[in-house]
């Protein structure tokens, strides 16, 4: 992403002052896709972390994208550091938007939402965070508290204890069949 671009959305902010060194996160590399993850599914997390990735080949991811790209055209992705934010609005706030294709998550979601708005926040910026739902046309509003920012603080420290330990067995879950990893975890066994 061009800094053009950024300096577009957020006007009122030099890019550079924004981004500062947090080395606890940055250390790890931990994305809002690894903090959704946390949520969904430790194996899944720690393959995804140890760059053992199946996105590419799953059905679902490509159809989350081709929504993605239909439902919000003329809004890209920010990347700043680590995360990736789907898009931001600048108006008398920074709102970051998460565009999802169901609800089904919600939780992850939010707490993926929550780790950008600390991630900023520990970068000097407030903002307040959207989960998009185009296909349910629903929105939902996250707020980082401070109850809120020390829950993700605490889900740091588990995602770095659960990517540094040795990979957690796979569990069989409702959802696994609709993940890209299935194959690597059942190898195809019902």
């Amino acid at each position: 992403m061009c800094r053009n671009k950024i300096a577009k959305i957020i006007t009122s902010y030099d890019i550079r002052d924004i981004i500062k060194e947090d080395e606890r996160v940055d250390a790890m590399h931990i994305t809002g896709v690894k903090v959704a993850y946390y949520f969904i599914c430790h194996t899944k997390l720690w393959l995804f972390s140890h760059n053992i990735t199946m996105e590419r080949e799953n059905d679902y991811v490509a159809l989350g994208k081709i929504i993605h790209e239909n439902s919000y055209r003329g809004h890209n992705e920010i990347q700043i550091g680590d995360i990736a934010i789907d898009y931001i609005r600048k108006g008398e706030t920074i709102e970051i938007h998460e565009i999802k294709k169901s609800s089904a998550m919600e939780n992850a979601s939010k707490m993926q939402v929550l780790y950008y708005l600390y991630y900023l926040k520990s970068r000097g910026v407030i903002a307040t965070g959207v989960i998009d739902y185009p296909k349910l046309k629903k929105r939902i509003t996250v707020e980082l508290t401070p109850e809120s920012e020390e829950k993700v603080k605490n889900v740091l420290t588990e995602i770095e204890k659960t990517i540094s330990g040795p990979m957690p067995p796979p569990k069989r879950k409702k959802i696994c069949k609709k993940c890209a990893y299935y194959e690597f975890c059942f190898g195809g066994d019902e």
